[in-house]
């Protein structure tokens, strides 16, 4: 396939604006029209997987860190990005990155990072803030099941658990055709109304162009009347970190012991022990310190994460456990994930 067809297909799986803004995930270096016949998937990319790549004769690299972070002033050898993008280019190896988009996506990271340490009832622990619309749509009674079928088969009414959400009610519709006009219905230059169905549901922002394509085309009308309505509500099946419940309580150094067991961290650091039995858990795979306020605001008794600083040890006090099982080991997961 072409390369922009297997990048569309992943953004249309973890969409690249669940990224946060000061990430770059996306197609780091490749021509979109090229033609993909294999691909190596890797944590991140460095020397020895780039050798790997050209040597196995890949067309594109898959990575959770992306090659290019920060802006590269000169493209040159002289320093390890610019080195990897000088062979990654020359060896016309494409490289494409799921980084923060992965970390936020509902199926990402953190919930494989929960079910690792087996939490149940996982939920976002920061949902996606800003991310959803409220679509409203006037359709002739006889063609609102079309309508409603073709806007939740391409993803729209997804709230929670649940699927299909949307809220019906009947009125009349009133219109006058000009003269170049190809009305579905009432005759050209006459008032003309038509019974109709007030049409809404909710949908994802990344979803709006495929819900109204196919909006219109399941629609009757040559012009279709509808609104597209920010909301303020979160998006509660996308974001940051991942809350949970383990099956029974266990004892602060227990869960200390399953934590590092089950990650595979030769070392791990945490905060004073609390006292508590730890129940309920927070995680954010990788660097989620900034996630600590959230995570006790949760109720969580205890919060596994990487990278945590020593102020963020402090900061926290006796309100909440702190494991630092490392950067890595709560990541690793992506390869799989991807």
């Amino acid at each position: 396939m072409k390369l922009k067809e297997l990048c569309s297909w992943l953004e249309s799986e973890v969409p690249l604006s669940f990224q946060e803004d000061y990430d770059n995930s996306g197609l780091q270096t490749g021509d979109p029209e090229r033609d993909i016949r294999s691909a190596l998937i890797s944590f991140e990319i460095n020397d020895a997987v780039l050798e790997e790549a050209i040597e196995g004769n890949y067309d594109l690299v898959i990575t959770h860190h992306p090659l290019i972070f920060k802006g590269i002033r000169s493209l040159t050898p002289s320093s390890v990005t610019g080195r990897l993008v000088f062979n990654a280019v020359r060896n016309n190896l494409a490289v494409y990155s799921m980084h923060t988009n992965l970390d936020a996506s509902g199926k990402g990271i953190s919930f494989m990072l929960a079910g690792v340490l087996g939490l149940k009832s996982r939920k976002v622990l920061v949902p996606l803030s800003n991310r959803l619309f409220k679509l409203v749509t006037f359709v002739p009674e006889a063609w609102a099941e079309k309508v409603r079928e073709a806007v939740f088969n391409a993803g729209a009414g997804v709230t929670g658990n649940y699927d299909m959400t949307s809220f019906s009610s009947a009125g009349q519709g009133s219109f006058r055709a000009g003269s170049d006009a190809k009305p579905f219905s009432g005759t050209k230059g006459s008032l003309h109304y038509e019974n109709e169905i007030r049409f809404e549901t909710i949908l994802p922002s990344h979803l709006k162009a495929k819900v109204i394509a196919a909006l219109l085309s399941a629609h009757p009308y040559e012009e279709v009347a509808f609104d597209l309505i920010p909301l303020v509500n979160d998006y509660t099946a996308a974001g940051m970190g991942c809350v949970g419940e383990l099956d029974s309580p266990l004892p602060e150094k227990d869960f200390l012991d399953m934590a590092a067991a089950s990650l595979g961290s030769v070392s791990l650091r945490h905060s004073a022990l609390t006292g508590k039995m730890i129940s309920r858990v927070a995680v954010c795979g990788g660097s989620g310190s900034s996630l600590i306020p959230a995570a006790i605001a949760s109720g969580a008794d205890a919060f596994v994460s990487g990278d945590i600083r020593y102020h963020n040890f402090a900061d926290a006090g006796s309100d909440i456990l702190i494991a630092d099982a490392g950067h890595y080991e709560t990541e690793k997961f992506a390869v799989q994930i991807i």
